[in-house]
């Protein structure tokens, strides 16, 4: 569905990672490594996403500048490490950056009408202030000042790699002129040197006197090399080197090139190393407004997370949630975040815990979204501590310090069953919840014996009910036996909920079950495995065998063994044989004889 990158997949943060800068991106992985519990600062981000929502032509326009914004700490990293070179293209990027910086201030003074202005002060968000005090005007002086030094356009119009002014250094100006003035005068060179020549060359190309970056100048035949008789007639003629490619060239030191390199040197380098000693005075000068630079990359960056909320916000039909101190969590028609985007009608359901009945405990048949309900709880009460609006048509969440989770989820590089894990989960969930802990329990026992699991499962929900008051717990189980056999003590904060099945015939492996999807209070006794076996693709005479032992256990009788015609031949032949057997005198009879005549085709 092109959410989030290859290695993320399909995951939360990918669908919510909507930014369009770097800084952002690392800054929304930031808050959601670390959700907080300052009730101040996730209302003051779910006030800025709330303003955001109301004027869509102010957060495009900022996304699209914030498009332009690029890591200017890294940035100035790189051009202040004495192993880089700072490009044109470097710098029109940095320059863009900081011109898009400024135009953020821009937009808000432009954009931000009177109207949005009172909603602003209403809702106590201080955003034009901000970018006031994060972008100031000593951005303003770093741009002229890079201005002032850098000519982005100079490379290309001259041909190489050169980016400082014209006029700002003289002797730079006139090593440049002399180097941009190089060929004509080689030319010159060239043909005083042809003409000087005791010889001449039958070539297709003239011998030319070149200009070699780091070797300095050199004169140049072409297809055939100089031979040993006649370059002993040029005694100040030295064989350099040769390239053998497409086009053959021989390089010769000359007393002329001799005289160049003492006279000019290595040109292009000259102009670099004094181009590069400019740049690295301008990026110490840069530098010292690294904080002022810094923190209004971080503003961009906190914005972009803000707007990158409010997209998913209105594309997604997310709601504001109400965070509160008090201990409880109360959703009306809550959403799966992931799950809704991937099927064509997605149920929602709802939650309300107070302060009696903290310890939901819910059942139903396989496909029937438990795990998918406690999960869009935890993450709607997630979402809400990032400053996040969440999927669902209302929502009050009270400050959770944790979210535990044993979900029998298994890494494998980890050296555990999934059983030891969930115990390991589990174990540090009873230590370490208090009452605003949330804490998720999926099909915790089922790795081990059925009366172990129903034991261990017992046993947590007593320790949960004990406290005063319980942790906020949504428990999935199978495990009915502990409703039936009265594992559970008498507690208030427990309520069971089932996830409603209709189910016409009342048969627990009909064609005709529906699964609702829709939460309910009450309890569940079926899990109408056999119709989810059907619904996942086995074999129906497996189902049906499975049916037929099924009722012989609810009957409390023997299995019936499986029969076939093959079966039932190889019965009687036996039956005959025991007969036949039972008759037999071994005194009077022969042994080899009779199996002979009972077993034929073996003997």
């Amino acid at each position: 569905m092109g959410i989030g990158r290859a290695k993320e997949g399909f995951s939360v943060f990918g669908m919510l990672n909507k930014c369009v800068t770097p800084m952002g991106k690392r800054l929304l992985r930031a808050w959601f490594l670390r959700p907080i519990i300052d009730i101040d600062v996730i209302n003051n981000r779910l006030n800025t996403i709330t303003f955001f929502l109301c004027c869509e032509e102010v957060m495009s326009a900022l996304r699209e500048t914030l498009k332009s914004v690029r890591d200017v700490p890294h940035m100035l990293q790189k051009f202040n490490s004495p192993s880089s070179f700072c490009t044109s293209s470097d710098w029109t990027t940095f320059l863009k950056c900081i011109c898009s910086l400024l135009h953020i201030n821009k937009i808000f003074e432009v954009g931000i009408s009177e109207h949005l202005a009172i909603k602003l002060q209403h809702m106590n968000i201080d955003l034009i202030g901000k970018a006031n005090s994060s972008i100031t005007a000593e951005l303003d002086y770093v741009s002229d000042l890079v201005v002032g030094v850098i000519d982005v356009q100079r490379g290309k119009e001259k041909g190489y790699e050169t980016v400082v002014k014209e006029g700002l250094c003289d002797e730079l100006d006139e090593l440049r002129m002399v180097y941009e003035g190089l060929p004509d005068f080689l030319e010159q060179v060239s043909d005083n040197e042809n003409a000087s020549l005791p010889f001449s060359f039958g070539c297709r190309i003239a011998p030319l006197v070149v200009y070699v970056h780091q070797i300095g100048y050199l004169m140049c035949f072409f297809d055939e090399k100089i031979s040993d008789a006649l370059l002993a007639g040029l005694p100040d003629y030295e064989f350099a080197f040769s390239d053998e490619g497409e086009e053959r060239r021989f390089f010769y030191h000359t007393q002329k090139t001799r005289e160049l390199d003492n006279l000019l040197g290595d040109i292009y380098h000259k102009i670099l190393d004094m181009e590069r000693a400019i740049i690295r005075d301008l990026v110490c000068r840069v530098l010292q407004f690294l904080p002022q630079l810094t923190k209004a990359v971080n503003f961009a960056a906190e914005l972009d997370c803000i707007l990158s909320l409010a997209i998913v916000a209105r594309q997604n039909n997310y709601v504001r949630p109400i965070l509160t101190e008090d201990s409880i969590l109360e959703i009306h028609n809550g959403r799966h975040a992931l799950q809704e985007m991937t099927v064509d009608t997605f149920v929602p359901n709802d939650i309300k815990i107070r302060d009696a009945g903290r310890i939901n405990i819910i059942t139903g048949p396989n496909y029937s979204g438990k795990s998918i309900y406690i999960k869009q709880v935890a993450l709607i009460v997630f979402l809400a501590h990032i400053g996040s609006f969440v999927p669902a048509d209302s929502a009050i969440v009270g400050l959770t310090d944790r979210i535990f989770c044993a979900m029998g989820s298994k890494s494998m590089t980890t050296e555990q069953s999934t059983f030891m894990i969930d115990l390991h989960q589990v174990g540090t969930m009873l230590r370490h919840a208090t009452s605003r802990s949330l804490c998720l329990l999926d099909e915790f026992g089922k790795g081990t014996l059925t009366e172990d699991g129903i034991g261990l499962l017992g046993g947590t929900i007593s320790h949960f009910a004990n406290y005063d008051p319980p942790p906020k717990v949504l428990l999935s189980t199978h495990l009915t036996e502990i409703f039936t056999e009265n594992y559970l003590p008498q507690s208030e904060h427990i309520k069971c909920y089932t996830m409603s099945v209709l189910n016409p015939d009342g048969q627990t492996s009909n064609e005709d079950i529906i699964f609702l999807y829709r939460l309910v209070p009450g309890q569940a006794l079926l899990s109408f495995g056999l119709h989810c076996a059907w619904l996942a693709g086995v074999p129906n005479e497996v189902v049906q065998r499975a049916d037929s032992v099924l009722g012989d256990i609810h009957s409390k009788k023997p299995a019936r063994r499986v029969t076939s015609e093959k079966l039932t031949a190889t019965d009687k032949q036996y039956q005959d044989a025991v007969t036949k057997l039972m008759a037999i005198d071994t005194q009077k009879d022969d042994l080899n004889s009779f199996f002979q005549e009972l077993f034929p085709s073996e003997l």
